[in-house]
Parts: C-alpha cells; structure tokens; sequence
C-alpha cells in the first residue's frame, strides 16, 4: 500500500466515538463519518444490541449529546433542517423512540452541552444569558444581543476560554424536565415532528463557580456538581455539592476547596448513598501530580480511601451498591479491574501482560459492562465484558475495521537510574534496517497504549518507517514512582529515558541507527524542542506540534491556571527555548491558531528564535531549512479531514527529505 493510501485509508475510516447502554440491554454507539461531500466528519448513531449495527440517525448534520432511557427512547441534541427550509442557527434537542421517527422537544440559543434521563427527568446543560430566569428571559436576552451584533464578553474569573472555544457570554447551567409528558404521544403527521413540544425547563440555581461536571442519582432525586472557584494560591479550586430536586431545594456543600488538591465526580451508587470521586494533588513545585480514588458520603461528607495498596489511576463505575468496576492504564496497556469497597486491592478481570488492548467508556449492562477496546494497532471496537469469568465478546461495529501495516514488537531497556523502562516499536514490511522516527507522547501524564488518529504509526510504516513509542517517566500505568521520577524536571529523566529507548531500538539488526527523526505533540512537542537543543546532529530532523517553547511565556498565557507555579522553578533550567543556539538540525513546526492550552505564540516564539538564534540561521538567499505549517482554524488537535491529510503528508515527506534525503514536493492544496 502506498504511503497516501494509507493515509487516505486512516482518515476516511468510520470512527467508533462511544457508547451508551440501559438495563433493558440496549447499546447505541456513536460514531463518525465523511460527509457526501468527503471533506468533513459527521457524528451519527447506531444500535449495535443484535447480530449486526443498525444505523438509527441520519442526515447532514451531525448528532451532538445524547441520552438512552430505560424505555428506549434515545434524546440528542442535533442542528436539523426547519420549516423554512434552513438548518438551526443552534441544535434543537430531538427525542427518538425505539421505532419511529425524532420528535423536536426544545430549541435552545446555544444549545445543549450534556443530556442524562434518569426515569421520566431529562436533565440537560446549556448556557444561559447571565440575567436569564428562564427560557423566556434566554430566548429574548439572547436575541437582544444578537439583534445588536455585541460579540464582547466581559468576565470575573479564570479561564476566559478553553482548549480551542471562548468561554462566554453565557453562564453553564443545569435545567430539567419531565420527559414523559412530552414523548407519550408521537405524532404520526410527518410535518408536526421538528415543532417543539413545549417541553418546559426548570433552571437550577447552582452556588457560585464555573460548572466543571456533574451526575445525577438514578431515581431524580438529586444532583452533585464539581465547581471551580478562586481562592487563595488557587485560581481554579474545587467543590463538590449536592443540590436535591425533590421539593424545596436544598443545596449542601460536601468537599471543600483547598489551593493543594481538588476532587472530581466519578460516579454516585446505585442506592443513592455514596459516590466514588477522584481525589487530584495538584502538581505544583514542591508536589507531584498524584490521583486516589475515593468513596464520599453522601450524609456525612465522610471520606475513605478505596483500594489504597493499587497504584493505578481509575476510571470506575458501580456494578452495584458495594463492587466497584474501573479500568487503568495498565504497563503500555490496559486493564479492567473489579473489587468489593472494602477491598484492599482489586482483582484484575481482564487486560495486563499477555494482550494489547486498552479499554475506556465503561458502561454497566445486567451482569457485563461494554467498553471501547483498542490497541496501538487495533482501531477503537466495541465489548462486552463478563464480570465474572471476565471473558471478552465483540459487539456488532459500525466503525470500519482496520488492518494496521506493519509489524508490532516491544523494545526494553533500563534507564540511567535503573528503572525498567518499555516501549512499543512498529516495524514496516521487510528485513530493513528501516529508517525510525521516535514519537514523544503527549500529556505529560498518558502512555502509548491505544490506537490514535492523529498519531497513527500505520501511514509512516507504509512509508517504511519503523515508529518507537517510549513510554519514559511521567507515564501513566506504571504507578505513582513512574510519575514522581520525572515530574520535577521535564526535561530530565523523560529525556533520558527516551534516549535511552531509541539506543536500545537503534542496537537492532532491524533499525538504520543512521537515519533517524524524531516528533512530538503538546508535551511530546516540548520534548521535541528540548531534544533540538541537546542531541547536535543525532536526528536528522525534528517534527514539533503544538509545543511548548518558553515555558514562562506559556504559564501566563495558557487557559491552565496550574501551569505557572507549577514550573516557576523548573522554567530556569528546563525551558527550551534557552537552548535555540543549540539547534542544528531542521525543524517543523506545527501549530494551531485556535489552540488555547499551548497558545499560538508558543509557536511564534520557536519561529522566530529558529531564524535568529539556530545554528543554522538565514542562508545568504533568506531562505531556512525550517518550515512552520500553520493552520488558523484549527486548535491543539487538527481535527478537519483535509487538514489532517495536509498534516501527515508534511509531515512524512519532511522526514523524507531529511531522514532519507528524498526530494519531496509540497502538498499542493496548501497552496
């Protein structure tokens, strides 16, 4: 397969996105697809309960949040066509029974954020005009603003956006309704299906703070918000409580903020008593990032450890009442672990040594649970899970089915402190040596152990590239040790360990230890940097994305609060951009204009100081042997389908060109 089919055959691939279950056994999964048009990806749904998927949404537009209820009925919100013949301006939200056709039963400005149905009460999220009381006051205040062209935004607190989207004008707010008045009866006179039920929303009133997230009991009765809120040393702490739906209602605060650690809402049992939550230390200069899983009271506010001997960062849901079900990066892999709440360590159910797969997405179903599975050469498919043999069935896939080229192998080697160390190591088809390019993980708290699209190893393997994944420190799956190793010097043991898995990968009879690049995003594009400025001519080229370069310039102007006393100290000796004098070997540099988490100017900082301050500056013509691909409307991901094939093209062929020394053209659509 030649290097563009396989890229062409990446990104036109249907995409598994999630799943969604009930009781009663039904599982939708979401996923995507090209467009008509081929250029764009559109979200739709699937029921994949039987023997083969059947798609039960359609249309030009895609599907945005969705709930299943016990009863079948599916709500989502989505942008369709009206009346007048034009698409919504904002997604309506639709309900859909097990057969039948969508019903609209609200429109909303801005849309809806989040949808749950927990037995006749939708709860939704949305954004609310700021003096709004109800949807009346929404939908006139809204179309006040809009009528007048105001686009300003004036805020109170941190951030003022996030990742790649303003934050604003509206306020985040929780509403709900009762569904079954306005799904008992579904018109059968196709015209009357997108006029709006009337279904009448009832706001919540949250206590002071940014919405972060949030869950529901499963009878209604109440609802747990995660708030964040500035208080001293902290910008963004926060607080849990519990706001009751029933009657009167009564808002109760359970955790406090603090400015050293916070708790996140992970899920509440089934009688409604408890609720596990996700206890974070903050990483800051003196600590190190650390996660433990917790049970809080819901009466008391008591809080207890849960398997406090298992070193693992969970990600659990209730089987019931006293077992608990989570799933872990698991050592480049992953793992699905189950165990009593009084248990001391958990017992594994499935994952580990001897597979691949990483799992994510669990959703409980009767006496198994689904998740998505994936593996680094295994595109995202959805399975059952026994609880209790723990054997794995694949569920019917509405996503296209990949074979990945290459070979996958594992590379292993101590570092220079002696820790084991491991990463995987994909081998095109031949004896070789092949040429390789080491990808440095983003994060930095993450693993390569799950298929990628925006990373895929597939493309450069068809190009004949060997791809090494090293796992260094910093790396989840391999407990709190691994992250304590390098969290106080970024550009330390990471850095090392990282040579040191590509020593031993070039020791192969395999790999061309003579042609060798290197790439990284976000984190990974910081060590990109960092390994610019400390290797000389070792690479022949580096592939930076998204990438931090001055890391004090890049705290004061992140939506990550946390960053900037985070790396005060660290900054003097771990920045890259100190180290520009040092750069001799050409560059890419990739970044996203709408990338609010490593901000532009990263970028522009690294561009300029390639051409002033690298060994290799300016020729005598003006021209550089760096290149800057650029994308204004993309953020810290390139998530369009034309520019994600722009991305790997200029990518392999500045690898050819300086890896292999192969004359390679440019992308033409870039201009």
């Amino acid at each position: 397969m030649t290097t563009h089919d396989a890229v062409t055959r990446l990104l036109d691939a249907r995409r598994l996105q999630g799943l969604l279950t009930n009781q009663s056994g039904r599982v939708i999964a979401q996923y995507s697809l090209l467009n008509s048009e081929g250029n764009s990806y559109l979200t739709h749904l699937a029921d994949i309960s039987g023997e083969r998927p059947r798609r039960i949404t359609r249309g030009d537009q895609s599907i945005g949040p969705v709930a299943l209820a016990e009863n079948g009925t599916i709500v989502f919100a989505a942008k369709r066509r009206g009346e007048d013949g034009k698409d919504a301006e904002s997604p309506g939200l639709w309900a859909l029974p097990d057969n039948g056709e969508a019903r609209k039963l609200a429109d909303h400005d801005g849309g809806f954020s989040r949808i749950e149905i927990k037995g006749d009460t939708l709860i939704v999220e949305f954004p609310v005009h700021t003096w709004a009381a109800d949807e009346n006051d929404h939908q006139e205040f809204s179309a006040e603003r809009s009528e007048a062209k105001v686009s300003g935004i004036l805020h109170t607190g941190f951030p003022i956006r996030r990742w790649d989207h303003d934050l604003g004008p509206g306020t985040q707010t929780l509403a709900v309704a009762r569904l079954d008045e306005a799904v008992s009866e579904f018109p059968e006179v196709s015209d009357e299906l997108s006029r709006p039920t009337g279904l009448d929303f009832r706001y919540l009133s949250l206590p002071s703070g940014r919405l972060v997230d949030w869950a529901v009991d499963d009878e209604a009765r109440f609802v747990l918000v995660q708030l964040e809120k500035p208080i001293p040393g902290q910008l963004e702490a926060s607080e849990i409580w519990r706001i009751d739906l029933d009657g009167e209602p009564e808002l109760r605060r359970l955790t406090k903020p603090a400015a050293d650690h916070g708790f996140g809402i992970e899920a509440i049992s089934p009688d409604g008593t408890r609720a596990l939550v996700s206890r974070e230390q903050f990483w800051t200069a003196e600590t190190n990032l650390a996660v433990e899983l917790m049970v809080l009271d819901l009466e008391t506010a008591a809080l207890e450890p849960v398997w406090p001997e298992a070193d693992f960062w969970f990600c659990p849901i209730w089987a019931d009442d006293t077992t608990i079900v989570a799933s872990a990066d698991d050592h480049g892999r992953g793992s699905v672990f189950i165990g009593a709440l009084g248990d001391a360590r958990p017992r594994r159910l499935v994952g580990g040594e001897g597979q691949k797969y990483s799992f994510s997405g669990l959703r409980l179903r009767g006496d198994t649970v689904v998740a998505t599975a994936s593996a680094i050469d295994v595109a995202p498919l959805p399975v059952s899970i026994d609880l209790g043999s723990g054997v794995i069935s694949e569920l019917a896939n509405p996503a296209t089915v990949l074979e990945e080229e290459g070979t996958l192998t594992e590379v292993e080697t101590r570092a220079e402190d002696g820790t084991p160390i491991r990463a995987w190591l994909v081998l095109p088809d031949g004896e070789g040596p092949h040429p390789l390019v080491v990808f440095a993980h983003g994060g930095p708290w993450g693993s390569w152990n799950a298929w990628t699209y925006r990373w895929n190893p597939g493309p450069f393997a068809a190009a004949g590239y060997a791809v090494l994944l090293p796992d260094p420190a910093i790396s989840t799956g391999y407990g709190q040790a691994m992250i304590d190793r390098g969290q106080q010097q970024l550009g330390g043991r990471p850095f090392t360990d990282i040579m040191a898995l590509t020593e031993a990968a070039g020791a192969r009879a395999d790999i061309d230890e003579e042609h060798i690049g290197l790439a990284g995003g976000s984190y990974g594009g910081y060590m990109a940097n960092w390994v610019a400025g400390h290797t000389g001519s070792t690479f022949k080229c580096i592939v930076t994305h998204a990438s931090l370069w001055n890391t004090t310039s890049m705290g004061r102007t992140t939506d990550n609060s946390s960053w900037d006393q985070a790396m005060r100290k660290q900054s003097a000796e771990y920045s890259p951009h100190r180290f520009a004098a040092e750069i001799e070997v050409p560059l890419l540099v990739i970044h996203g204009d709408k990338d609010y988490r490593v901000p532009i100017g990263q970028g522009q900082e690294l561009w300029l100081d390639l051409l002033t301050q690298a060994k290799t500056p300016l020729d005598g013509d003006g021209d550089t042997q760096h290149r800057f691909l650029y994308f204004p409307d993309e953020g810290h991901w390139i998530l369009g389908r034309g520019n994600a094939e722009v991305w790997y093209r200029t990518v392999l062929a500045f690898l050819d060109a300086h890896v292999l020394g192969i004359d390679a053209n440019r992308v033409r659509t870039l201009g």
